[in-house]
């Protein structure tokens, strides 16, 4: 059998595009050739390689895990107060806190399906917010609705007081900001505010005990190797595109997705990853991908975790409500 034929096989295949240089099939990660607009496309397959031909309608949804929720601007809360990213919403937006169907794709990602019918709770959310007023009083309101709520009222007053927040660091307060309002939002932010300023002094202060006990030969031994690494510059750099493979690999075999990467210096890497719905940007060694800055509070312990790591780190973190972001981007 002559196999040459097979090699410039084309096959055809309608998959959700979110953006970025790759597209997930069913069974595989495809490199895109040209990115087009985010969306339902029909694509050419090459190899590991698809190429974007003509827009198409949602196709595969069928049979994946089905996720409902109440929408909050671009991300779907459902059960535990979790507020995850739903790509591929409707050109119209739909109303404030929609009832939504979304399907888990194979990446992990939530892929929008439709809006469902909606019942009175959900007007009655609308206008609870529009008048400023929460949901305590208000009976038979899904759990998942009172979370977008809440969320909605943090939203509001993060923009008051210019104080940014991630969902996973007030998803432990969310139902209580649902009833307590608009006072009950303001603390939680104030109070995250609080425990970054105390992320920073504890991590200042650590610095300055480092500082205070480096002796001199520690120094001039920190000098030679500089020198070192100074001299092995260009081997350094022949190894870089080598090293973000090697981070791309560790971040997926922990079921995160590198974002984007960039060197500090010669020792050094910031890496940002989605993870859970999220965007964390971490520090770590650019030869062992040992965490330097963890980009979340680890009260000190920051280089006991590489970068394999980390995400089961944050992902504890956030299950136990205690996650506290100090890098953004």
């Amino acid at each position: 059998m002559d196999y040459r034929k097979f090699l410039g096989k084309v096959e055809s295949a309608v998959l959700p595009y979110f953006g970025g240089a790759s597209v997930d099939a069913p069974s595989r990660r495809l490199r895109v050739s040209t990115p087009p607009a985010p969306g339902w496309w029909r694509f050419d397959v090459q190899g590991r390689t698809a190429t974007a031909r003509e827009p198409a309608g949602p196709e595969g949804l069928d049979g994946l895990p089905l996720i409902r929720g109440h929408l909050w601007g671009t991300r779907l809360v459902r059960e535990g107060a979790v507020a995850e990213p739903v790509q591929l919403l409707p050109e119209e937006e739909p109303p404030r806190f929609s009832p939504v169907r979304a399907r888990r794709w194979h990446d992990g990602s939530l892929v929008f399906e439709e809006v469902e019918f909606e019942g009175e709770a959900e007007g009655t959310a609308r206008l609870m917010l529009e008048e400023g007023r929460t949901l305590a009083e208000v009976k038979a309101v899904p759990a998942s609705l009172r979370a977008a709520f809440g969320y909605a009222v943090l939203e509001g007053a993060s923009r008051a007081l210019g104080i940014r927040f991630s969902p996973v660091e007030v998803r432990g307060q969310v139902l209580s900001v649902s009833e307590g309002g608009r006072p009950a939002a303001e603390a939680r932010l104030r109070a995250l505010v609080s425990e970054r300023e105390a992320h920073v002094r504890a991590v200042e202060a650590r610095l300055l005990a480092l500082e205070t006990q480096r002796r001199q030969v520690e120094e001039a031994a920190r000098l030679d190797a500089e020198l070192a690494r100074l001299r092995a510059r260009p081997r350094h750099l022949e190894r870089q595109a080598q090293g973000v493979t090697r981070v791309e690999r560790a971040l997926e075999s922990a079921g995160a997705r590198l974002l984007d990467s960039r060197r500090l210096g010669s020792e050094r890497l910031e890496v940002t990853f989605g993870f859970m719905g999220e965007r964390f940007i971490s520090i770590v060694e650019a030869d062992t991908l040992q965490v330097v800055d963890a980009g979340i509070c680890l009260a000190g312990s920051d280089r006991e975790v590489n970068l394999e790591s980390l995400p089961s780190v944050i992902r504890e973190a956030i299950e136990d409500d205690v996650l506290v972001i100090t890098r953004h981007a």
